[in-house]
């Protein structure tokens, strides 16, 4: 997947994420308030996942 798809992805379970923890906190449900918390942390790691991906892009592109 490119950089780009990995940022986008990954802003997209970012904002899955924080929904469904705010859900979970309005409807007193830990369960989904934690399986937000889960989503949204695997949206950053998937945004850092595209900019390491543009880094080594850049750093081959300069070589």
């Amino acid at each position: 997947m490119s950089s780009t798809g990995d940022k986008v992805k990954g802003a997209t379970n970012e904002a899955v994420g924080k929904v469904k923890q705010g859900v979970g906190k309005a409807t007193d449900n830990p369960e989904l308030e934690a399986k937000g918390k889960g989503q949204e942390l695997k949206g950053q790691v998937q945004k850092k996942v595209g900019d390491a991906k543009d880094a080594v892009k850049k750093g081959v592109d300069k070589a």
